[in-house]
């Protein structure tokens, strides 16, 4: 079971019932504006966000480290976009490279939140435990830990294809698309994925949240408004992520406990699952945003490329009214 894109008129194959069977104008029209908007928005977003913290990282700053594997995630999950597009407008393509396309979308879904629990802990660390722990926080370990992160992720997710008996026909089968309604195995991994996926990531970061709120009120080294910006920055970072993730993953749980073998709930709930699946894609457009509220660092850095981009665009202007002043 994929949460990238569902096709038009798919059926599980094992089951004739027309019922199941649903055109829709997501497919078509929505996903298209949706998923187009995204790519413009996000690609040139996400690009800028991984040049920053690429130069934080060389610089020697460990939370650099979580960011540059959060953007590339955001990158891999971005550019496939064009490829859900071209389903969306009906157009042919090659099974293994469709079911490639879903695996990196998926896998960079979840990295995405493997990563912020690793950001969470290490703020945890860094505010709650800041005279231990210091190996935690070095660039070294950080690698280290993405590194293990991709590794992990990668096995759990080809274990589940395998649960699922798609690995032995990856090229065969499109797993850019399933069937209606969803197999009872599609289920077990539905619910293993919102579990450990989504739920637990949530538990870790709201109680490294809750820990460094707790420390910062008792700190006596930080004004209150200082406080106050940070723990209302924590309860952003939380929302958004609850926001973006969690009407998707409750849509995920009704399908894995209600729709299996049953095209009639299949149907009702393929329209919410639809859209939300879109709307899952607001997180690789607002991760750059909190890079710069992160960390300050960020922040410097983002401005000063910025800046680099006005001075050139203002230097081209000057070149082509130079050029238009010769022709007369």
């Amino acid at each position: 079971m994929d949460p990238t894109a569902v096709p038009l008129n798919q059926t599980n194959s094992n089951l004739s019932d027309s019922a199941c069977i649903k055109n829709d104008w997501v497919d078509g029209h929505m996903y298209l504006a949706a998923y187009s908007l995204f790519f413009i928005v996000g690609f040139p977003a996400n690009c800028l966000s991984l040049y920053v913290a690429w130069v934080l990282m060389r610089k020697g700053n460990n939370l650099a480290v979580y960011l540059v594997n959060l953007s590339i995630s955001d990158l891999l999950y971005t550019v496939s976009l064009p490829v859900w597009i071209e389903l969306a407008l009906g157009r042919p393509v090659g099974d293994t490279f469709c079911s490639l396309v879903s695996v990196v979308m998926y896998n960079s879904f979840y990295i995405g939140s493997g990563l912020l629990c690793c950001i969470s802990v290490d703020r945890y660390l860094a505010v709650v435990y800041p005279l231990y722990f210091n190996w935690v926080r070095q660039v070294r370990t950080a690698v280290a830990v993405c590194a293990a992160l991709w590794c992990v992720e990668l096995s759990i997710h080809i274990y589940l294809l395998h649960q699922k008996g798609a690995l032995q026909d990856f090229s065969a089968r499109r797993l850019c698309k399933e069937g209606m309604p969803m197999a009872q195995a599609d289920a077990h991994v539905a619910l293993t994925r919102v579990v450990l996926g989504f739920l637990l990531p949530l538990l870790i970061m709201t109680f490294c949240f809750h820990q460094i709120v707790l420390a910062l009120r008792d700190s006596t080294s930080l004004l209150a408004r200082e406080r106050r910006k940070v723990s209302l920055l924590l309860l952003l970072l939380l929302v958004t992520y609850v926001v973006a993730f969690g009407p998707f993953q409750a849509v995920m749980f009704l399908r894995g406990v209600l729709e299996p073998g049953e095209c009639s709930m299949a149907v009702k709930l393929r329209d919410p699952y639809m859209v939300l699946v879109a709307w899952t894609t607001l997180n690789s457009m607002l991760d750059p945003i909190f890079y710069c509220l992160i960390s300050q660092s960020a922040k410097n850095e983002m401005t000063k490329v910025l800046q680099r981009c006005n001075r050139c665009s203002s230097q081209l202007k000057k070149y082509h009214s130079f050029k238009v002043i010769d022709l007369f």
